[in-house]
């Protein structure tokens, strides 16, 4: 059984956590989701939706960390404290997906340096000047680096999801998926509907 835990924080995008995890818990024989946050206890959505969460000095290494976007990701990337708690916790994972603007975390963090990755393309320009280290893809639903997949914004963050299942459990599997759910799958990362220009 694979942890896939969502590291959440007060005012998350609701969707960016909450969309990958029902994607994941079609595959309940594989995976094992857990909600962490750095104190633990009921954390409260951007929407008001309250997720009831781990501490993360109880996350166990291994298994993939998802952290989602929102707009608290403003404050959080001056965190030094945070950055510190999400770096110790990613560096235990054998994956990292960053959705929307939790992509800028990851950077912020440390994990992007040198590397491809996306964002929401609302936040852009947040994005590169926060972390000009990262090589970030204007064009692109979702960006797989290695073990680190990052995509553009909220609902990108399921297609991500689909196409990281895609790559472990095959194409099938995920089509699948996105049938059971009747969802309108973006299976080719670089098609980008919200594409800022071409790269």
């Amino acid at each position: 059984m694979i942890a896939f835990s969502v590291l959440l924080f007060p005012g998350f995008e609701t969707l960016d956590a909450v969309g990958p995890v029902d994607i994941i818990g079609h595959l309940p024989q594989f995976y094992e989701i857990h909600f962490y946050s750095p104190g633990g206890g009921l954390v409260k959505s951007a929407h008001g939706v309250e997720v009831l969460t781990e501490s993360l000095a109880a996350y166990q290494p291994g298994g993939v960390l998802l952290v989602p976007g929102g707009l608290a990701t403003r404050q959080l990337v001056v965190d030094p404290l945070f950055l510190q708690q999400l770096k110790k916790t990613g560096q235990k994972s054998m994956y990292l997906l960053g959705v929307c603007t939790g992509s800028v975390l990851l950077a912020a963090a440390g994990f992007l340096n040198n590397k491809k990755a996306t964002s929401n393309k609302n936040a852009f320009a947040w994005a590169q000047q926060i972390a000009p280290q990262v090589k970030w893809q204007k064009k692109a639903r979702w960006v797989k680096e290695k073990q680190i997949y990052t995509s553009s914004g909220v609902t990108a963050g399921m297609d991500m999801t689909l196409g990281f299942l895609a790559d472990l459990h095959g194409m099938a599997q995920a089509e699948a998926i996105a049938r059971a759910i009747e969802y309108i799958w973006h299976a080719d990362k670089d098609d980008d509907p919200f594409a800022l220009e071409e790269n």
